[in-house]
């Protein structure tokens, strides 16, 4: 299938901004199903200082944003194609070792309630793939998609406290889980195209564990099945915050008010 994304993020400060940098991870990495046909990153109200890849193989750009400025966009267009492979990623590759995909983070810290999930999950023998299905399916039932549960900086644990969140809340409180079950699992950003409407909100969330054998496949925990060939993988971490599609920092006082257009269609 090939895709076509048109994103714009553009932010406004209600004061100059004398001195600002974002870390953008916007760039779709190339592999095994997912190929780019074409794609443009374009800046105003800033410059691009340099790109490298990262230790999860992220393609990064270093933007500044122009001294004394008040708004900066990034924008993406360009199509991707992407082959469906029932969610299966394959081998593990990149500078980061499989086995740090075990450790916990702030945001995926495990406590009482991830202990109770996977109590609640059971000890049966069912296949390992299986047994990630089913912790997919209890996450969504304790945690229903909400919309203003949770923000950014939510945990894991906090997330089942609220009992609602996002992408980003079921996709930490899986990679909680698999860890504590002995997985390697990893955080993935990135676009799905979306049957019912073509302008979104914002990108998309979803997660990965590696079994052997296999290698890294993906779950999509809010929408209950593996990814397919809606989906545009850019970039993984061991959180949202390795992951993230902009962060960054900034001098001064200024407050900030972001605006999202993102349009994914075949």
């Amino acid at each position: 299938m090939q895709l076509s994304v048109k994103h714009t993020t553009h932010y406004q400060y209600d004061v100059p901004v004398d001195y600002g940098l974002q870390q953008v991870r916007l760039t779709p990495m190339e592999r095994d199903g997912q190929k780019a046909l074409s794609w443009d990153l374009t800046i105003e109200g800033g410059k691009k200082e340099l790109a490298f890849t990262d230790q999860y193989n992220n393609h990064v750009e270093l933007i500044s944003i122009d001294p004394g400025g008040s708004e900066i966009a990034i924008s993406c267009d360009g199509e991707i194609e992407v082959s469906e492979a029932s969610g299966v990623v394959g081998p593990h590759n990149g500078y980061m070792p499989l086995w740090n995909f075990k450790r916990e983070t702030d945001l995926t810290q495990g406590g009482a309630g991830i202990s109770a999930l996977i109590e609640q999950l059971g000890s049966d023998h069912s296949d390992d793939i299986e047994k990630a299905h089913r912790l997919s399916a209890l996450i969504v039932e304790r945690v229903p998609y909400l919309v203003g549960r949770t923000d950014a900086d939510s945990t894991a644990e906090g997330a089942l406290d609220a009992g609602g969140g996002v992408c980003q809340d079921h996709a930490h409180i899986f990679l909680t889980a698999m860890r504590k079950l002995g997985f390697p699992a990893r955080y993935v950003s990135g676009y799905l195209m979306m049957n019912d409407r073509i302008d979104q909100d914002a990108t998309h969330a979803w997660a990965e564990a590696h079994f052997g054998g296999i290698g890294w496949v993906g779950f999509d925990v809010s929408n209950g099945y593996s990814p397919d060939e809606r989906y545009i993988r850019v970039a993984t971490g061991l959180d949202y915050r390795d992951a993230s599609p902009i962060s960054g920092m900034r001098y001064g006082n200024a407050k900030e008010n972001m605006v999202v257009q993102l349009q994914v269609q075949q």
